[in-house]
């Protein structure tokens, strides 16, 4: 990539990631978002996500580097040498999910999740869901805290915290996996193509109210979440040959 490539850089608000935006635009010139061929993101994983979500309809390729807790989608930080490193990075394109949901008042909301769509119970009362998979019902009442479907880059993430399947990359699947399940006792969820359509009824909504929540876009109430992959967008992200996200998901499967 030529020296005179134009990058903008966005950053999260903590102090290490500040200082390094301020060191960045000392070093290499930043042209307005608009009008670059990148975009370099400074900070952690949900940084990332709220990047991704900000700036989609400009649909340029991001690389992160991590500057905070978090940094499974970003490469190592490093001042030196961007312009070479951006040049050999290797592109992954990611598409998300689409969850629209109803709520109790019967509005639908519509958003976009790279990790994964969740619900959750809100109260101490345990969640009721029917779980459909185009359109044939598969579970009559899930009983639980919740149930997440998630995309391959995010089956690491709350996925995995909830014991759910790590997914290779390029697999063209999705995992569904339930949290705390207490009915039926040994479902421990299912890998679905990528293709499916998810729908989920919450039973009884008054008495046992879920929310769902599209990475951290929350809708509180719902009666009705139906999730899908994207047939339109898709996004770009950009990493250093030697620490691949493939290589990086394929490397989870085996730690201990």
């Amino acid at each position: 990539m030529p020296d005179h490539t134009p990058i903008a850089f966005v950053a999260s608000k903590t102090e290490e990631a500040q200082a390094a935006l301020a060191d960045l635009r000392k070093r290499y010139a930043e042209a307005p978002i608009e009008q670059a061929q990148v975009i370099v993101a400074l900070g952690g994983d949900g940084f990332m996500l709220r990047t991704l979500h900000r700036h989609l309809a400009l649909d340029k390729p991001v690389f992160g580097m991590k500057l905070g807790t978090v940094g499974f989608l970003m490469n190592q930080f490093h001042a030196d040498n961007l312009i070479d490193r951006i040049g050999r990075a290797q592109p992954t394109a990611l598409k998300p999910l689409v969850m629209e949901a109803v709520s109790e008042s019967g509005t639908t909301s519509s958003s976009l999740a790279f990790n994964e769509v969740s619900l959750l119970r809100q109260t101490k009362q345990a969640a009721h869901i029917r779980v459909a998979i185009n359109g044939a019902t598969k579970i009559e009442e899930l009983m639980c805290d919740g149930v997440l479907v998630c995309t391959s880059a995010g089956s690491t993430a709350y996925n995995l915290s909830a014991h759910g399947p790590i997914l290779p990359l390029g697999a063209d699947v999705l995992a569904m996996t339930p949290i705390s399940p207490f009915r039926p006792r040994r479902w421990r969820g299912a890998i679905l193509r990528a293709g499916s359509e998810v729908k989920f009824d919450i039973l009884d909504h008054y008495k046992r109210p879920v929310s769902a929540t599209a990475d951290s876009n929350e809708v509180r109430d719902v009666v009705e979440v139906l999730i899908r992959e994207s047939r339109e967008k898709t996004v770009t992200l950009l990493f250093d040959p030697e620490h691949n996200l493939e290589d990086r998901i394929l490397n989870e499967q085996f730690a201990s």
